[in-house]
């Protein structure tokens, strides 16, 4: 594994986490992992997060988002007995945002996980994330490298966009406006290469509690994405560091949700959801 630090010397690192085999502690860390209609997504994550190298100071909090399927009957047969997963059921179907902050009201850590049930971290991930927050006080949201089963990288570490921006992401061939969508997704970057960002996608990103307590949690406007973007920008706003961090590594499944076509955004409900939220960020923040 290696990656790149842009501008930046690593320092040593200092702190000490107590384990204790015989007594449960209070975790460092709370992992919140919102389940739609996806559960055999959410055991596979759930099961990679049991085998994190810090495994013992994290909770495992699994909200399911009122699926209204077998969801929650396969999430109970394979998750009730593990030790450090609390099951909780929604009466609603919330967003994601609002789901997030439900699993948040029972959360416990000084540190929030939000990850999807299609991401998988590698074992060492969350140590990594966990010891680079630590040092630098000021990162108030990190975010691990991405990469889908064909072994390319998501670009998930991105500068904030116009509403263009997005328009034509979605809607134009890649070759349109090429150099705006690059800019947009940050891909002139070497992925491997770690550096502060406007913002990071909300697919897993691990948040300081004391940040998000002075910022406030997911905006509730919003069902289905914007929320990730808009958190990012409250976060920089209040002086808080948005980081990219690829020496820790997730694996993340590639689907779109749409095809692209101006017929089929309009169709689809979540295509609806995305220019819904869409226009409700730009005039939030008059970014258009």
């Amino acid at each position: 594994m290696s990656y790149v630090v842009c501008g930046k010397n690593e320092k040593n690192l200092h702190t000490t986490y107590e384990i204790r085999h015989t007594v449960r502690i209070t975790p460092i860390l709370s992992a919140i992992v919102l389940n739609f209609k996806s559960p055999r997504d959410t055991v596979t994550c759930v099961q990679a997060l049991e085998n994190q190298t810090i495994a013992n100071q994290i909770e495992i909090l699994v909200v399911d988002n009122h699926s209204e399927d077998d969801s929650i009957g396969v999430i109970r047969n394979r998750l009730t007995d593990l030790p450090h997963v609390k099951i909780i059921e929604s009466a609603r179907n919330t967003g994601y945002g609002q789901g997030n902050g439900f699993g948040l009201h029972y959360a416990t850590g000084n540190y929030i996980l939000i990850i999807n049930p299609d991401n998988a971290l590698h074992p060492d991930a969350l140590e990594l994330m966990l010891e680079k927050m630590e040092r630098e006080q000021d990162i108030g949201i990190i975010s691990p490298k991405l990469i889908h089963e064909d072994h390319t990288v998501r670009h998930s570490a991105r500068s904030f966009p116009t509403f263009f921006d997005v328009l034509v992401k979605r809607l134009a061939p890649h070759t349109t406006f090429k150099s705006r969508i690059d800019r947009y997704l940050q891909r002139t970057y070497d992925p491997d290469c770690e550096r502060d960002v406007d913002w990071v996608v909300g697919a897993c990103m691990l948040i300081r509690r004391s940040a998000l307590e002075k910022v406030g949690t997911f905006d509730p406007r919003f069902f289905l994405f914007f929320e990730d973007m808009d958190l990012c920008r409250r976060m920089k706003n209040a002086g808080f560091r948005i980081h990219y961090f690829p020496a820790a590594i997730a694996s993340d499944k590639k689907h779109r949700l749409t095809d692209g076509s101006l017929i089929s955004v309009f169709l689809s409900q979540s295509g609806r959801a995305h220019i819904a939220s869409a226009v409700k960020y730009f005039w939030k923040w008059r970014a258009f």
